[in-house]
């Protein structure tokens, strides 16, 4: 499984987060404590918004501890909203199209699991993709898919119920197939303003999501975060903590979807629906 995390709030460096705290992503990618692998080491990649209306990307198939690349742009982008994510491959090809976080105009998605038996379903799946998405398609990862099902659901529009209508789809088709592998999902998606995160499995078992608020997120980086005082609009959701100080995250519970703006996090419950293209 991957390791990811979002954070929204005051501007601060990427590296504050990505190498500086005890448990940075960067050491998740070489020793997950909460992932079913401990090592992440099948690309990266970071998206971040600044002066423009979509976000940059930088994606690449080395493991994150060994690019010096990383490390350089991370000591140099400073941005108050961002993605970023370590890659292990659950079956699929490791190539740049297969890293995440996966872009569409201002959206962003970032994912952490798999669609059980998706060789068996990915064909129905594509199927039900809407063409001028469809074209979009670079790479051959089940997240992707999942992402390609969102906008077609309607993600620009309504991304609480697109959501919930591509698991729907997804759900019913496993079914339909009788794939008994298990379905787990948790994933991020944000447009620049608000961070979405969701949790969900068909057995119970996804993977873990964690947020921190305020001064939390200041200490989980050593207190370092060039001229960020912690203040109460700074947030991380994130798949495990920076630190082992329990005070500084609260979990996620399963079928959770988290919605994250200026500070503020609520909390809705998530259920697959019907899923129904957007006029």
């Amino acid at each position: 499984m991957c390791r990811w995390l979002a954070y929204t709030g005051r501007p601060l460096y990427l590296e504050d987060f990505l190498f500086k705290p005890e448990n940075s992503l960067i050491n998740q990618s070489l020793h997950a404590r909460k992932g079913h692998v401990a090592t992440n080491g099948d690309g990266f990649g970071v998206g971040w918004y600044g002066d423009r209306q979509e976000p940059g990307l930088f994606r690449d198939i080395r493991p994150a501890w060994n690019d010096e690349n990383l490390r350089s742009i991370a000591e140099q982008i400073r941005t108050g909203h961002f993605f970023a994510h370590v890659r292990a491959s659950t079956g699929t090809s490791i190539s740049r199209a297969n890293c995440h976080p996966f872009q569409h105009g201002r959206w962003m998605f970032m994912h952490n699991g798999q669609i059980g038996g998706f060789d068996r379903v990915a064909r129905e799946l594509d199927f039900a993709i809407a063409p001028d998405h469809y074209r979009m398609r670079r790479g051959t990862t089940d997240s992707e898919t999942i992402f390609l099902l969102m906008l077609t659901y309607g993600l620009e529009r309504d991304p609480e119920h697109a959501a919930a209508q591509a698991l729907g789809k997804i759900v019913d088709t496993l079914a339909a197939a009788k794939v008994e592998e298990p379905f787990r999902f948790t994933a991020a998606f944000t447009d620049g303003r608000r961070i979405y995160a969701a949790r969900y499995s068909t057995d119970g078992q996804s993977p873990t999501l964690f947020y921190g608020c305020g001064k939390g997120v200041r200490a989980a980086a050593g207190g370092e975060c060039s001229e960020f005082d912690g203040g109460s609009d700074s947030l991380l959701v994130l798949s495990e903590p920076l630190d082992t100080e329990k005070g500084h995250w609260t979990a996620v519970e399963e079928n959770s979807l988290l919605i994250a703006e200026n500070g503020r996090v609520e909390i809705k419950a998530l259920r697959p629906l019907r899923a129904r293209i957007a006029a």
